[in-house]
């Protein structure tokens, strides 16, 4: 039963990636959640102790040996959080004309004014500028600004209260992605393991530098996209970054909420044309927190994720304090995998990549994209379907090679073999991939006897079946993806 459990899920080529909370820490819970058809594992540091991470990633790791299968965890870091102070009578009732005052003074709020203790947007706002608070329930024009207080109209009124968050969507503020407190839990995190830190609060190229100076390859970076500054320096944010997460809850807060299912398809087609694993999150399947069973318009939202190209969906407050979350990931996997059976994906898929080949030259007159790697993995796709190959099996030490091939979204399964223990989880979120771990291979022969000795005893392939094999020669040099062949099953 847990040998076609692993079947069935590394089948299906969309990842799922489920944040775990009170409600779904156990290994018990983390159990069932992989066998509901979880691949990545989120641990959200804006909520909870060092001590409550700790024994959540211990029950994945758990689970992970207990079935001898990969099982990626994602260390999400909370970002700077802009707030107001608190109130005397703890909240005030803002109406929609009147004017209202935020301001560096430590006194109590009230009517007419309230402590916004972040002196970089007094330094960055300019007349006219919106601030949104409470997500966007409430909007201030700037109307006058100094160096330590703005004057603002109220244009949409409502109650404002102890502590809401701020969003500032116009600018770019003087502020690190990383905190005093992000920078604690990033120790925390890297020590303990993690495959995958999310950077939040992401403006910036220079962003994603700055927090790779400090991960130094401990882990990979996936760069939260949830501002509006994020998307203006989009294609260098992909660049630099690992992979990326469409933030969209709050993305929607700081962008018209109209522009955010075409800001999630333009993030898909450019990093599926950098070969960077993407993930599409916030409110997917949010009825089913209380609902054993989510809206049709939830379900479309899944499946026109999928239908966009991303490599992974994810579950946020479903799986974390929700009532059903083993109920809410088998749907999520029941929705992707009545996609993925669609003839329409596949036609999608394939249409959307020729138009994005079309513009490699002229998005990258430098030619950098146009590598030999990625020439190999084009021809991996049509060799596969030509010869009607079962499998494609990339040797990969970095992570490269499988990328380039995964963004080709061939209709081969990809079984991706390595020696590098962190790679092995971490390639959890490549679309179409199974991992395989190894301990040692010296020649481009032991990776075709142990694919093929791997692929026979789990019966994806019998006797006379091709498979595409794709390596570096010399092997376990990182970087070099210079070998592809064809192998019939003996």
């Amino acid at each position: 039963m847990q040998e076609n459990k692993q079947n069935m899920q590394n089948f299906r080529r969309v990842k799922i990636v489920s944040t775990l909370g009170p409600a779904t820490k156990s290994f018990e819970m983390i159990e069932k959640l992989y066998h509901a058809g979880v691949n990545v594992f989120r641990l959200n540091f804006s909520h909870g102790s060092h001590d409550d991470h700790k024994e959540t990633y211990n029950n994945i790791r758990a689970v992970s040996t207990k079935y001898n299968v990969p099982l990626a965890v994602l260390a999400d870091m909370q970002g700077p959080k802009l707030r107001v102070g608190k109130f005397e009578n703890g909240s005030e009732e803002l109406i929609a004309g009147q004017s209202f005052r935020l301001d560096l003074n430590p006194e109590l709020g009230s009517n007419s004014r309230a402590t916004l203790p972040h002196p970089q947007i007094f330094e960055s706002v300019k007349k006219g500028d919106a601030l949104l608070v409470d997500d966007g329930k409430i909007m201030l024009q700037v109307e006058k600004f100094g160096s330590d207080f703005a004057e603002t109209t109220v244009v949409v009124g409502g109650t404002i209260s102890n502590f809401k968050g701020v969003n500032f969507p116009s600018g770019v503020l003087k502020l690190s992605p990383l905190t005093e407190k992000d920078l604690k839990d990033l120790d925390f995190a890297l020590e303990l393991g993690v495959d995958f830190i999310g950077l939040s609060f992401v403006q910036l190229p220079s962003n994603v530098e700055q927090a790779r100076e400090i991960i130094k390859g401990r882990a990979k970076i996936i760069s939260k996209i949830e501002k509006p500054s994020a998307i203006q320096h989009i294609s260098e944010i992909i660049n630099l970054s690992d992979g990326i997460m469409v933030a969209r809850g709050d993305l929607g807060v700081e962008i018209p909420t109209e522009q955010v299912p075409v800001v999630q398809k333009m993030i898909i087609r450019e990093c599926r044309r950098q070969s960077t694993p993407v993930i599409v999150a916030t409110q997917m399947l949010d009825s089913m927190t209380f609902s054993p069973v989510p809206t049709r318009a939830e379900a479309s939202d899944v499946a026109n994720a999928v239908y966009d190209g991303t490599d992974a969906v994810m579950l946020s407050g479903e799986t974390t304090v929700g009532k059903y979350p083993i109920e809410t990931v088998g749907t999520m996997s029941n929705i992707i995998s009545q996609v993925e059976a669609d003839p329409l994906y596949w036609d999608m898929l394939e249409m959307s990549f020729r138009d994005i080949s079309k513009n490699y030259e002229y998005k990258n007159p430098d030619k950098k994209l146009l590598t030999t790697g990625r020439a190999i993995a084009m021809a991996t796709k049509n060799i596969a379907e030509t010869v009607d190959a079962k499998i494609i099996v990339a040797f990969s030490t970095h992570g490269t090679t499988v990328n380039r091939i995964s963004h080709q979204r061939p209709t081969a399964r990809i079984l991706s073999i390595t020696t590098n223990p962190h790679l092995y989880a971490q390639m959890c979120l490549n679309w179409g991939v199974t991992p395989l771990l190894v301990k040692d291979v010296a020649t481009f022969t032991e990776i075709v006897e142990i694919s093929s000795s791997w692929l026979k005893q789990k019966g994806w392939v019998k006797s006379k079946d091709k498979i595409i094999v794709v390596a570096g020669i010399p092997v376990n040099i990182g970087g070099i993806t210079n070998s592809l062949r064809v192998i019939e099953i003996e």
